[in-house]
């Protein structure tokens, strides 16, 4: 059975029957993870092995986890500062800040490993311009060339670690204050002024072999009047044409109201496949994920496979031996950033 394009939720810290039913379903490919699935490390490592033992290849098991305030996993895992505090730290000193980065990126990514979880969506690569809220500190700079070192630096730390990084929110959510979880930003730049700015950090994490990618769910007018995750000229002429992005394209999720205008679940997931996305998430709303589960019908793209069985973890750490002296002086250093 080959991965399908649909990454879906779980409702509480175990698989129901009817979930087990569902993540077999040939279009689920992967299971995104939230707090209220996590109590412990124990708890998280049983749920992921039945996870990823219920098919052939495993589901991706996926979650937010970048530090500060979008840090799904608490109890028990190290608690990562904002990214925006490395910015800061880069100001002062910007070798350790770096340092501290890539380190940052290998703890994050290790600890999830040795539970079970794929990967990260991280690092954000939007601007740290405070004009969004929603990304807010999650930024790590307002200048786009400290957030492409910053967030190289963490991607070769995740790397070290076994995990693949993704970059968001393409091209860039930082300069719009709307919440697309709740409304449907609008960014009136044109392409031009985007490409010295907001996608500069995309640009140049592509270049050093960034694995996947999420698009916003923001309109440009200036270049096509549907958000970028819905956009065949976004995702196709312009990432994967103009900037040779070869990588996985995952859809934020659906249900957020940025997407809405695209129509009903079924439409939103139909526009985002045809758009360019591997894989598209669709969270927090177990009817609609039915809905489309029931109606898509049969779907294949050998190209989005060959794309997405890169995404596996590719190191195992136990927990326990994982939480020696070394992850204690990472732990520590880090907390001094606040």
């Amino acid at each position: 059975m080959s991965l399908g394009p649909l990454m879906i939720d779980l409702e509480t810290q175990t698989l129901s029957q009817a979930e087990r039913e569902l993540l077999q379903h040939p279009l689920v490919g992967g299971v995104i993870l939230f707090h209220r699935n996590y109590e412990s490390p124990a708890q998280m490592s049983a749920l992921t092995t039945e996870i990823h033992a219920l098919r052939q290849p495993p589901l991706l098991i996926a979650v937010d986890h970048e530090g500060g305030r979008m840090q799904r996993f608490r109890e028990g895992f190290v608690h990562l500062p904002p990214c925006a505090q490395l910015g800061a730290l880069y100001d002062r000193n910007d070798r350790q800040a770096l340092i501290l980065a890539e380190k940052m990126g290998w703890l994050m990514a290790a600890e999830l490993r040795a539970v079970g979880v794929d990967f990260s969506f991280a690092p954000v690569l939007d601007l740290g311009r405070g004009i969004s809220s929603v990304i807010g500190d999650r930024a790590f700079h307002v200048q786009p060339e400290v957030v492409a070192e910053l967030a190289h630096a963490m991607m070769i730390g995740m790397r070290e670690a076994g995990m693949a990084a993704v970059g968001k929110h393409f091209p860039g959510h930082g300069s719009v204050a709307p919440d697309s979880h709740i409304a449907v930003p609008v960014d009136e730049r044109s392409l031009v002024d985007l490409q010295f700015e907001d996608l500069l950090p995309f640009e140049r994490m592509i270049h050093y072999g960034l694995a996947a990618i999420m698009p916003a769910h923001v309109i440009y007018p200036e270049v096509d009047t549907q958000p970028a995750g819905f956009s065949a000229r976004w995702l196709q002429d312009i990432l994967r044409k103009t900037y040779e992005f070869e990588g996985v394209i995952f859809s934020d999720d659906i249900s957020m109201a940025g997407a809405a205008v695209v129509g009903d679940a079924l439409a939103r997931t139909q526009q985002a496949l045809q758009a360019g996305c591997d894989m598209v998430l669709i969270c927090n709303d177990r009817d609609a994920a039915i809905q489309v589960i029931d109606n898509l019908g049969e779907y294949n793209s050998p190209p989005s496979q060959a794309r997405l069985i890169r995404l596996h973890g590719r190191t195992s750490f136990n927990w326990e031996n994982l939480h020696n002296d070394q992850l204690s002086v990472i732990s520590y250093q880090l907390s001094m950033l606040s």
